[in-house]
C-alpha cells in the first residue's frame, strides 16, 4: 500500500436507532482518509461523532452504507473477523484509558500483541519500546492505579500504537485530563503521524485539538458540512 492510496473508505453511511421513535445518528456519510493523514472530526454532543468512530472501528454496524479497512470490507465480517481485524490492524484510543488493573503498564501494551501472535518475549520487547517512545520507560513496572490520568492514556496510546495499525481512532482521548496533560497527548499523536505516518482520525470537541490536523470534518445533525484543509484555515 502507498502513501497514497486511501486505507479507510466509508460510502453512504446510515445509522438509525429506534424504531417507534427513529432516530437517525448518520445520514449518509462519505470519508475517505488516506495513509499517514490526520483527520479531525469535530461537532456538537449529539451530532454523531462517537456513532461514526465506533463503526468505522467494527463496534457497531451501520444501517446502509460501506466501510472498508484497507482492502477488507468490513460488512462481510461476523463478530469474531471484526474482533481480529481489530486486534490487529486498529489501534482505538477512547476518553477513559480502558486500562487492565491487574496488569502492568508493559503487560498492558504487549497483550494485544500477545493475542495478534506474538511471542511473549517479542511482545514485551516492542512494548518496551514503545513505552519508551511516550516517554514511560520508567513506568513500565507501574500498574495503573499508580499513574496519573496523563500516563494511564500514554499507556493506551502506546498500547493502541503498538500494533502497528492501519488506522489510529481516537474518540476525545483528552476528555478526561487537563488542559496541559490534553496538549501532551495531542502532541504524541502528532509525533506518531508525522514521524511514522500514522493514520489518525481524531474525534474531539475541542477547535483546538481539531485545528491540528490536516484536515477538519464537522458533523451536524448526522451530515459532515463545512470541510476545511489546514491550508484554509
Amino acid at each position: 500500500m502507498t502513501a497514497s492510496e486511501p486505507v479507510l473508505v466509508a460510502r453512504g453511511l446510515v445509522k438509525v436507532f429506534g424504531r417507534a421513535t427513529r432516530v437517525e445518528a448518520l445520514r449518509g456519510l462519505d470519508l475517505t482518509v488516506s495513509r499517514g493523514e490526520f483527520v479531525a472530526v469535530t461537532g456538537a454532543s449529539g451530532s454523531g461523532k462517537s456513532t461514526l468512530l465506533h463503526l468505522l472501528a467494527g463496534l457497531d454496524r451501520p444501517t446502509a452504507g460501506s466501510i472498508h479497512i484497507g482492502a477488507v470490507d468490513l460488512g462481510r465480517l461476523d463478530e469474531d473477523e471484526r474482533a481480529l481485524l481489530r486486534r490487529k490492524h486498529l489501534g482505538l484510543i477512547f476518553q477513559s484509558f480502558n486500562l487492565i488493573d491487574t496488569l502492568t503498564a508493559e503487560e498492558n501494551v504487549g497483550l494485544p500483541l500477545v493475542l495478534a501472535g506474538h511471542r511473549p518475549a517479542q511482545a514485551r520487547a516492542r512494548a518496551a519500546r514503545v513505552l519508551a517512545e511516550v516517554g514511560l520507560s520508567h513506568r513500565t513496572v507501574h500498574f495503573p492505579d499508580q499513574l496519573s490520568g496523563g500516563e494511564q492514556q500514554r499507556v493506551a496510546i502506546a498500547r493502541a500504537v503498538a500494533i502497528e495499525p492501519l488506522v489510529l481512532l481516537a474518540d476525545e482521548p483528552t476528555g478526561n485530563l487537563d488542559s496541559k496533560q490534553g496538549r501532551a497527548v495531542l502532541d504524541l499523536l502528532g509525533h506518531f503521524v508525522d514521524k511514522h505516518r500514522q493514520t489518525l482520525v481524531l474525534v474531539t470537541h475541542d477547535p483546538a485539538h481539531a485545528a491540528r490536523a490536516d484536515r477538519v470534518l464537522h458533523l451536524h445533525d448526522g451530515r459532515f458540512i463545512e470541510p476545511r484543509t489546514r491550508e484554509a484555515a
